[in-house]
């Protein structure tokens, strides 16, 4: 399937690193402040969160930076997907948070579900290939 639409080639190229770049970008947030993600991660009750933080981190890295250069795409945004759903519903509770919370948590969830969202869309053409892309893993 190949994009047809005047500048669609180029409209894609823009969301893969807009998209990407600011996952992989969030994804090295987790190294930096890998303490006090720990902390917060711990305080949600996540099973060794340390690893939780390092291993998402690493999700994330790896699946911004094979969207924005085109390596196996479906992998890449189908973790994405599966990643940000799980960590609304998670970590961004807002339904069981204190009121003075809520409306945090909420923002928080609904970004998440929105990047999901992009997530699929990008899953939906991982399979085509894609200009300006290394096309790696591509079905």
């Amino acid at each position: 399937m190949a994009l047809e639409a005047p500048l669609a080639s180029e409209l894609l190229l823009l969301a893969r690193l807009l998209f990407g770049g600011v996952l992989a970008f969030t994804g090295l947030n987790h190294f930096t402040n890998t303490d006090a993600m720990t902390g917060y991660a711990e305080a949600k009750g996540l099973p060794a969160p340390r690893l939780g933080v390092v291993g998402s981190g690493v999700l994330l890295v790896l699946g911004g930076l094979g969207l924005v250069f085109g390596v196996f795409p479906v992998l890449a945004a189908g973790a994405l997907a599966v990643f940000l759903v799980v960590s609304a519903l998670v970590f961004h509770d807002f339904w069981a948070v204190p009121e003075d919370q809520q409306q945090t948590e909420m923002t928080q969830f609904l970004k998440n579900v929105a990047l999901a969202g992009a997530a699929l869309a990008l899953l939906a053409l991982g399979g085509t290939q894609w200009a300006y892309a290394l096309n790696v893993g591509v079905w």
